[in-house]
Protein backbone atom coordinates (compact mmCIF):
# COMPACT_ATOMS: atom_id res chain seq x y z
CA UNK A 1 0.00 0.00 0.00
CA UNK A 2 1.30 3.12 -0.84
CA UNK A 3 1.16 6.76 0.59
CA UNK A 4 -1.72 8.98 1.45
CA UNK A 5 -2.51 11.22 -1.48
CA UNK A 6 -5.06 14.22 -0.98
CA UNK A 7 -6.71 15.39 -3.93
CA UNK A 8 -7.78 18.70 -5.23
CA UNK A 9 -11.49 19.00 -5.96
CA UNK A 10 -10.25 18.69 -9.54
CA UNK A 11 -8.76 14.96 -9.27
CA UNK A 12 -11.85 14.34 -7.21
CA UNK A 13 -14.07 15.11 -10.08
CA UNK A 14 -11.96 12.93 -12.02
CA UNK A 15 -12.22 9.95 -9.76
CA UNK A 16 -15.54 10.34 -9.65
CA UNK A 17 -15.73 9.91 -14.01
CA UNK A 18 -13.99 6.66 -13.22
CA UNK A 19 -16.02 5.23 -10.20
CA UNK A 20 -19.50 6.19 -12.63
CA UNK A 21 -17.60 4.24 -15.85
CA UNK A 22 -17.10 1.21 -13.09
CA UNK A 23 -21.04 1.80 -11.98
CA UNK A 24 -21.77 1.71 -15.81
CA UNK A 25 -19.88 -1.98 -16.15
CA UNK A 26 -21.34 -3.40 -13.16
CA UNK A 27 -24.81 -2.46 -14.97
CA UNK A 28 -24.00 -3.96 -18.10
CA UNK A 29 -23.05 -7.35 -15.91
CA UNK A 30 -26.23 -7.14 -14.38
CA UNK A 31 -27.81 -7.15 -17.91
CA UNK A 32 -26.61 -10.71 -18.19
CA UNK A 33 -26.05 -12.41 -15.08
CA UNK A 34 -28.16 -15.54 -14.59
CA UNK A 35 -28.24 -19.16 -14.29
CA UNK A 36 -26.73 -20.86 -16.87
CA UNK A 37 -23.73 -18.08 -17.58
CA UNK A 38 -19.99 -18.17 -17.53
CA UNK A 39 -18.45 -16.05 -15.19
CA UNK A 40 -15.54 -15.74 -17.45
CA UNK A 41 -18.43 -14.39 -20.18
CA UNK A 42 -18.68 -11.86 -17.48
CA UNK A 43 -15.11 -10.98 -17.27
CA UNK A 44 -14.55 -11.08 -21.12
CA UNK A 45 -18.47 -7.89 -21.15
CA UNK A 46 -16.99 -5.95 -18.84
CA UNK A 47 -13.37 -5.85 -20.14
CA UNK A 48 -15.04 -4.61 -23.65
CA UNK A 49 -17.02 -2.30 -21.77
CA UNK A 50 -14.15 -0.46 -19.87
CA UNK A 51 -12.07 -0.17 -23.06
CA UNK A 52 -14.93 1.02 -25.32
CA UNK A 53 -15.61 3.75 -22.96
CA UNK A 54 -12.01 4.87 -22.99
CA UNK A 55 -10.72 2.72 -19.50
CA UNK A 56 -8.04 0.36 -18.66
CA UNK A 57 -9.21 -2.41 -16.51
CA UNK A 58 -7.10 -1.68 -13.33
CA UNK A 59 -7.33 -5.42 -11.92
CA UNK A 60 -5.97 -7.01 -15.00
CA UNK A 61 -2.02 -7.37 -14.33
CA UNK A 62 -2.02 -6.23 -10.84
CA UNK A 63 0.50 -7.60 -9.27
CA UNK A 64 -0.12 -9.96 -6.47
CA UNK A 65 2.15 -11.92 -4.10
CA UNK A 66 2.94 -14.46 -6.36
CA UNK A 67 1.51 -14.01 -9.73
CA UNK A 68 -0.65 -11.02 -11.47
CA UNK A 69 -4.11 -10.96 -11.49
CA UNK A 70 -4.91 -12.77 -15.11
CA UNK A 71 -8.69 -11.17 -15.49
CA UNK A 72 -10.44 -7.63 -15.48
CA UNK A 73 -13.35 -8.33 -12.80
CA UNK A 74 -13.17 -10.54 -9.29
CA UNK A 75 -15.73 -13.33 -9.25
CA UNK A 76 -15.95 -14.52 -5.87
CA UNK A 77 -18.97 -17.20 -5.55
CA UNK A 78 -20.79 -18.09 -2.49
CA UNK A 79 -17.65 -18.91 0.27
CA UNK A 80 -15.58 -17.04 -1.54
CA UNK A 81 -14.59 -13.99 0.13
CA UNK A 82 -12.59 -11.97 -2.89
CA UNK A 83 -10.39 -12.15 -5.41
CA UNK A 84 -12.13 -14.97 -7.07
CA UNK A 85 -11.27 -16.20 -11.30
CA UNK A 86 -13.77 -15.74 -13.75
CA UNK A 87 -13.40 -19.13 -15.52
CA UNK A 88 -16.00 -21.76 -17.14
CA UNK A 89 -17.99 -21.90 -13.94
CA UNK A 90 -21.57 -21.78 -15.19
CA UNK A 91 -23.97 -20.02 -12.63
CA UNK A 92 -26.81 -21.91 -11.14
CA UNK A 93 -29.77 -20.86 -9.42
CA UNK A 94 -29.47 -20.13 -5.58
CA UNK A 95 -25.68 -18.77 -6.23
CA UNK A 96 -24.34 -15.34 -4.91
CA UNK A 97 -21.61 -13.43 -6.91
CA UNK A 98 -19.25 -10.78 -5.67
CA UNK A 99 -18.26 -9.05 -8.61
CA UNK A 100 -15.39 -5.79 -7.63
CA UNK A 101 -14.53 -4.20 -10.43
CA UNK A 102 -12.01 -1.48 -10.71
CA UNK A 103 -10.72 0.93 -13.86
CA UNK A 104 -8.37 3.49 -14.72
CA UNK A 105 -10.03 6.37 -16.92
CA UNK A 106 -7.44 9.52 -17.39
CA UNK A 107 -5.31 8.49 -15.09
CA UNK A 108 -7.93 7.80 -12.05
CA UNK A 109 -8.57 4.74 -10.23
CA UNK A 110 -12.45 4.04 -9.34
CA UNK A 111 -13.23 0.73 -7.36
CA UNK A 112 -16.75 -0.64 -6.62
CA UNK A 113 -18.46 -3.87 -5.95
CA UNK A 114 -21.79 -5.80 -5.51
CA UNK A 115 -22.90 -8.61 -4.71
CA UNK A 116 -25.54 -10.36 -7.15
CA UNK A 117 -28.22 -12.80 -6.45
CA UNK A 118 -28.73 -15.20 -8.66
CA UNK A 119 -32.70 -16.34 -9.25
CA UNK A 120 -33.81 -17.29 -6.08
CA UNK A 121 -31.39 -17.81 -2.79
CA UNK A 122 -32.72 -18.80 0.44
CA UNK A 123 -34.03 -16.63 2.78
CA UNK A 124 -30.65 -16.57 5.18
CA UNK A 125 -28.26 -15.57 2.26
CA UNK A 126 -30.99 -12.88 0.87
CA UNK A 127 -30.37 -11.63 4.64
CA UNK A 128 -26.72 -11.66 4.56
CA UNK A 129 -26.66 -9.18 1.08
CA UNK A 130 -29.24 -6.92 2.71
CA UNK A 131 -27.21 -6.72 6.23
CA UNK A 132 -23.77 -6.41 3.98
CA UNK A 133 -25.22 -3.31 1.92
CA UNK A 134 -26.61 -2.00 5.59
CA UNK A 135 -23.35 -2.43 6.89
CA UNK A 136 -22.00 -0.27 4.04
CA UNK A 137 -23.98 2.40 4.40
CA UNK A 138 -23.52 2.75 7.92
CA UNK A 139 -19.81 3.20 7.24
CA UNK A 140 -20.31 5.99 4.43
CA UNK A 141 -22.21 7.66 7.16
CA UNK A 142 -19.04 8.06 9.02
CA UNK A 143 -17.08 9.18 6.45
CA UNK A 144 -16.76 12.51 7.21
CA UNK A 145 -14.27 15.23 7.90
CA UNK A 146 -13.45 14.87 11.82
CA UNK A 147 -14.47 11.35 12.22
CA UNK A 148 -11.76 8.37 12.31
CA UNK A 149 -11.19 5.54 10.85
CA UNK A 150 -12.04 3.56 13.88
CA UNK A 151 -15.34 5.08 13.40
CA UNK A 152 -16.10 3.62 9.96
CA UNK A 153 -14.93 0.15 11.24
CA UNK A 154 -16.83 0.23 14.48
CA UNK A 155 -20.02 1.48 12.79
CA UNK A 156 -19.71 -1.99 10.05
CA UNK A 157 -18.72 -4.56 12.92
CA UNK A 158 -21.48 -3.55 14.92
CA UNK A 159 -24.04 -4.11 12.48
CA UNK A 160 -23.06 -7.15 11.65
CA UNK A 161 -22.16 -9.10 14.68
CA UNK A 162 -25.50 -7.72 16.01
CA UNK A 163 -27.00 -9.43 13.06
CA UNK A 164 -24.94 -12.59 14.06
CA UNK A 165 -22.26 -12.19 11.10
CA UNK A 166 -18.71 -12.70 11.09
CA UNK A 167 -16.43 -9.67 9.73
CA UNK A 168 -13.44 -10.09 7.76
CA UNK A 169 -10.10 -9.29 9.36
CA UNK A 170 -7.65 -10.25 6.91
CA UNK A 171 -8.41 -7.74 4.14
CA UNK A 172 -9.76 -4.31 4.47
CA UNK A 173 -10.78 -1.11 2.27
CA UNK A 174 -8.29 1.75 1.56
CA UNK A 175 -7.26 5.09 -0.05
CA UNK A 176 -8.14 4.98 -3.42
CA UNK A 177 -7.69 7.73 -6.64
CA UNK A 178 -3.93 8.19 -7.84
CA UNK A 179 -3.23 4.40 -7.36
CA UNK A 180 -5.39 1.38 -6.77
CA UNK A 181 -4.43 0.81 -3.00
CA UNK A 182 -3.42 3.76 -0.85
CA UNK A 183 -3.46 4.73 2.36
CA UNK A 184 -5.51 4.63 4.69
CA UNK A 185 -6.72 1.60 5.54
CA UNK A 186 -9.81 1.37 6.16
CA UNK A 187 -10.59 -2.09 8.45
CA UNK A 188 -14.35 -3.40 8.72
CA UNK A 189 -13.68 -3.37 12.69
CA UNK A 190 -12.20 -0.63 15.19
CA UNK A 191 -12.85 1.59 18.21
CA UNK A 192 -14.45 4.38 18.01
CA UNK A 193 -12.37 7.35 17.66
CA UNK A 194 -9.52 5.59 16.97
CA UNK A 195 -7.37 5.40 13.57
CA UNK A 196 -6.29 8.14 11.50
CA UNK A 197 -8.50 11.19 11.41
CA UNK A 198 -10.62 11.27 8.13
CA UNK A 199 -9.69 14.92 6.11
CA UNK A 200 -10.79 16.71 3.08
CA UNK A 201 -9.19 15.31 0.12
CA UNK A 202 -8.68 11.88 0.91
CA UNK A 203 -10.56 9.45 -0.90
CA UNK A 204 -11.20 6.09 0.19
CA UNK A 205 -12.86 2.90 -1.04
CA UNK A 206 -15.50 1.26 1.99
CA UNK A 207 -15.67 -2.80 1.68
CA UNK A 208 -17.55 -4.54 4.40
CA UNK A 209 -16.71 -8.27 4.18
CA UNK A 210 -19.27 -10.26 5.91
CA UNK A 211 -19.33 -13.74 6.72
CA UNK A 212 -22.54 -15.38 7.18
CA UNK A 213 -20.67 -17.55 9.93
CA UNK A 214 -17.21 -17.15 11.26
CA UNK A 215 -14.99 -14.29 10.71
CA UNK A 216 -11.88 -16.70 9.89
CA UNK A 217 -10.43 -16.98 6.13
CA UNK A 218 -8.43 -19.40 4.17
CA UNK A 219 -6.38 -18.22 1.71
CA UNK A 220 -5.65 -21.20 -1.40
CA UNK A 221 -2.67 -21.95 -3.40
CA UNK A 222 -3.91 -19.78 -6.36
CA UNK A 223 -2.56 -16.42 -4.14
CA UNK A 224 -5.72 -14.96 -4.92
CA UNK A 225 -8.45 -16.52 -3.90
CA UNK A 226 -9.88 -15.80 -0.18
CA UNK A 227 -12.72 -18.24 1.01
CA UNK A 228 -14.52 -18.28 4.59
CA UNK A 229 -12.85 -21.49 6.63
CA UNK A 230 -16.72 -22.90 7.34
CA UNK A 231 -17.62 -22.99 3.61
CA UNK A 232 -20.67 -20.55 4.24
CA UNK A 233 -21.33 -17.64 2.01
CA UNK A 234 -19.73 -14.26 2.24
CA UNK A 235 -20.96 -11.13 0.78
CA UNK A 236 -19.00 -7.66 -0.39
CA UNK A 237 -20.47 -4.27 -1.31
CA UNK A 238 -18.04 -1.39 -1.94
CA UNK A 239 -18.15 2.10 -3.05
CA UNK A 240 -15.55 4.97 -3.90
CA UNK A 241 -15.78 8.15 -1.37
CA UNK A 242 -14.94 11.44 -1.46
CA UNK A 243 -14.33 12.49 2.61
CA UNK A 244 -16.34 15.63 3.45
CA UNK A 245 -17.58 17.78 6.09
CA UNK A 246 -21.29 16.98 7.66
CA UNK A 247 -21.77 14.03 4.66
CA UNK A 248 -19.86 12.08 2.49
CA UNK A 249 -19.60 12.09 -1.18
CA UNK A 250 -20.26 9.06 -2.72
CA UNK A 251 -18.62 8.66 -6.03
CA UNK A 252 -19.95 5.40 -7.45
CA UNK A 253 -23.58 3.87 -7.35
CA UNK A 254 -25.13 1.11 -7.32
CA UNK A 255 -28.65 3.03 -8.79
CA UNK A 256 -27.56 2.12 -12.88
CA UNK A 257 -27.48 -1.84 -11.05
CA UNK A 258 -30.64 -1.65 -9.72
CA UNK A 259 -32.37 -0.07 -12.67
CA UNK A 260 -31.12 -3.18 -14.99
CA UNK A 261 -32.02 -5.64 -11.87
CA UNK A 262 -35.82 -3.84 -11.70
CA UNK A 263 -36.48 -4.17 -15.51
CA UNK A 264 -34.99 -7.87 -15.52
Amino acid sequence: MSKLYYKSLEQIEGIRESALLVSKTHAEVAKIIDAGVKTITLDKLAETFIRDYGGIPAFLNYPGHSSLFPNSLCISLNDQVVHGFPGDYELKDGDIVSVDCGVILNGFYGDSAYTFAIGDIDPDTLRLLKVTQECLDLGIQKAVVGMRVGDIGHAIQEHAQKSGYGVVRELVGHGVGIELHEKPEVPNYGKKGSGIKLEEGMVIAIEPMINAGKAAVKFWKDGWTVSTIDGKPSALFEHTVAIKKNKADVLSTFSYIEEVLKTN
